[in-house]
C-alpha cells in the first residue's frame, strides 16, 4: 500500500517543533562521551655546569606520524600500536616538545641565548632532533621516551655532535592518568640529559674551531 506524502509546509508547527527537537536529542545523545583529559608535559629546572656560549637554535622534533599529533600511544610487543582514548596532549607532540625544550635549555643553563629555529633569530649551533619512541610499553608497563639529538653549525650545516638518549619509567595501570605523567617524567629526564649535552658539546665544538683557526694562522 502506498503512503501518501505530506508536504514539510503542511505540517502543523507544533509538528515541526516535535520533530527538531528529536533531532536535537538524537544529536545531544550521539555526542555525550566523555571528551578526552588534557595532559600537558613540564620543562624540568636542574642546574648545569657551566653556560652555553653563542645562541643556541631549537628545531621542532621530527617523527613519525603516529607521534606526530595528541594521541598517548601504547605499543604493543607485537609492534601493534593504540591509542588511550581518555587522554590527549596539550598540543601536537613535537611542537609541545620543541617548546618544553627550549624552556629546559632556558631553566638549565641559567641563561636566556636560546630560541626557536625560523624564529628570525640568528645562532650559532641549531639543536635538531627525532621523537623515536614516546609510549608506553606492554606488556613491560613501562613509559618509554627516546630522542636523537643533533648539534649542527649554523655556520657551514656540519654536525658537530649526536646522541641518542632514552628513559623509561615504570607504569602502575595502562590508564591516561597513570601513563601520561609517567611520559612527562620519562621526558624530563631526556630533557636534562640533553641540556647538559648540549652545554658541554657547545664548549667543545666551540674548542675545536678556535683550534682549527689557531692551525690555519699560526700568528694568532
Amino acid at each position: 500500500m502506498r503512503i501518501p506524502t505530506v508536504p514539510a509546509r503542511s505540517l502543523k508547527p507544533a509538528c515541526r517543533l516535535g520533530a527538531a527537537f528529536g533531532l536535537a536529542l538524537l544529536a545531544t545523545a550521539c555526542s555525550s562521551g566523555a571528551p578526552p583529559l588534557t595532559f600537558d608535559l613540564t620543562a624540568p629546572a636542574e642546574p648545569v655546569r657551566g653556560r652555553i656560549i653563542g645562541q643556541v637554535l631549537v628545531a621542532e622534533p621530527i617523527a613519525v606520524q603516529a607521534l606526530s599529533d595528541q594521541r598517548i600511544l601504547v605499543k604493543e610487543q607485537s609492534g601493534a600500536v593504540s591509542a588511550l582514548g581518555e587522554g590527549q596532549w596539550a598540543d601536537q607532540l613535537p611542537r609541545l616538545v620543541q617548546t618544553r625544550m627550549i624552556q629546559t635549555l632556558e631553566n638549565t643553563s641559567g641563561i636566556r641565548a636560546v630560541a626557536r629555529a625560523n624564529s628570525g633569530i640568528a645562532g650559532d649551533v641549531l639543536l635538531t632532533s627525532e621523537i623515536r619512541s614516546f609510549q608506553v610499553q606492554v606488556p613491560a608497563n613501562e613509559a618509554l621516551v627516546e630522542i636523537s639529538a643533533k648539534l649542527v653549525s649554523d655556520r657551514d650545516g656540519r654536525v658537530v655532535g649526536g646522541r641518542l638518549f632514552r628513559a623509561r619509567v615504570p607504569v602502575a595501570r595502562v590508564d591516561a592518568a597513570s601513563v601520561a605523567p609517567a611520559l612527562d617524567q620519562a621526558l624530563s629526564s631526556v630533557l636534562v640529559d640533553i641540556s647538559h649535552w648540549v652545554g658541554g658539546g657547545r664548549r667543545s665544538a666551540e674548542s675545536a674551531a678556535r683550534a682549527r683557526v689557531a692551525q690555519a694562522d699560526p700568528a694568532r
